[in-house]
């Protein structure tokens, strides 16, 4: 190998990127809802990274960094298919959601009506709830990750949970409705 590939191979930033993998490919999956796209999504923002892991300036900062190539790798999918005219206006449309295994029926069938209730909002305010909501990102980098600012972050993030509540609340029972307090 060369010194500089070596390098590469050896470096302990991209074993962090590598291990991104999993949380990048749910993202994807997220935001597009076909495994495929998801996984060349993933694909092509690790290779992205991984030929520019010398620009990353904060080695705690991997998983912001990846996030935003991901964000872009999408947009630019997006752009390439030429069927919207603003990325940010766009309306998914929802996706029949599969049955789970019988065993945990009702978790499954919990985690599936959140899913399409999750599918239902535009792409933007799904964008938001997947980081700071799965994963976890605080508003700052979410915000850099999807290159808007911090107030866009807060309202989008607000208005996809009252969404989510009132999807949900939609679909309950009344008896159960009086369980259901508050979905963060």
């Amino acid at each position: 190998m060369t010194g500089a590939l070596s390098l590469l191979w050896s470096n302990p930033t991209r074993k962090r990127i590598e291990g991104m993998r999993p949380k990048l490919y749910r993202m994807a999956y997220a935001w597009c809802h076909d495994a495929d796209l998801a996984d060349d999504l993933t694909q092509e923002a690790l290779t992205k990274a991984l030929g520019r892991a010398g620009q990353l300036r904060e080695a705690d900062a991997v998983g912001a960094w990846l996030f935003t190539i991901l964000n872009n790798c999408w947009r630019d999918h997006l752009r390439a298919r030429r069927e919207f005219s603003d990325v940010d206006e766009l309306d998914e449309v929802i996706f029949d959601q599969r049955p789970g295994p019988e065993g945990d029926c009702e978790r499954n069938q919990t985690c599936q009506r959140v899913r399409a209730a999750i599918a239902a909002l535009p792409l933007a305010q799904r964008q938001v709830i997947t980081l700071v909501d799965i994963e976890e990102y605080s508003y700052a980098d979410v915000a850099r990750i999807l290159q808007v600012p911090v107030g866009t972050v807060m309202s989008r993030l607000s208005r996809a949970r009252q969404a989510l509540k009132s999807h949900l609340l939609a679909q309950e029972p009344a008896s159960r409705r009086s369980q259901i307090r508050r979905i963060k």
